[in-house]
């Protein structure tokens, strides 16, 4: 993204936002420790439903769903009307040629994603997306792997690479940025 280096401040902006769902499937999610799980649900849904309030676009990956099954429900419920669901076989979301447009067509030059596993999907697409030269935040509880290891050295690895890690009520606040926002009362709601 040409103009992303103009907007770089460290804090998210709505209006520089993409929220990126990341394979956050029935069969893969079983294999997940059960809490860990269910915490990415919850702040994923509380992402999605402040990203529907604020016009933030969200696109939704599937990584071979013929296999792993489709979206949760949870998540399925929760996703805006104009979402984009894009299925997948490349373990970067970078590695679908639609996906790919679909970023590039947004003209967003910041990429918040959550989904899983933190050390295989999620990273390689944080680390292709930093390549590209988008702003890249990986929201740390609403990411998973199977083994909690795995899930920190990848959230370190992304660190390191330049990805911001963040937790979900400061992307809903930096998305806000001001208590008089005409949408605070309705995401604050959200964290209750």
């Amino acid at each position: 993204m040409a103009d992303a280096a103009d907007n770089r401040s460290g804090l998210l902006s709505a209006e520089h936002s993409l929220l990126l769902i990341v394979d956050m499937q029935g069969r893969l999610l079983e294999a997940m420790p059960p809490a860990d799980a269910q915490t990415m649900l919850d702040n994923s849904v509380r992402l999605l439903k402040a990203a529907a309030l604020l016009e933030v676009p969200v696109l939704l990956t599937e990584q071979y769903p013929k296999g792993l099954g489709h979206t949760a429900d949870a998540v399925r419920q929760a996703l805006p009307t104009a979402a984009a669901c894009f299925e997948k076989t490349a373990f970067s979301c970078c590695g679908s040629d639609a996906v790919t447009q679909a970023l590039r067509g947004s003209a967003k030059s910041q990429i918040v994603i959550a989904g899983q596993e933190a050390h295989v999907c999620v990273l390689q697409t944080a680390f292709d997306l930093l390549r590209q030269g988008f702003e890249v935040f990986v929201v740390e509880d609403a990411v998973c792997s199977r083994a909690v290891r795995h899930k920190e050295n990848a959230l370190w690895r992304m660190r390191q690479a330049g990805a911001g890690i963040v937790c979900h009520e400061s992307v809903l606040f930096e998305w806000l940025r001001d208590a008089s926002h005409p949408q605070f009362k309705s995401i604050s709601a959200l964290l209750r």
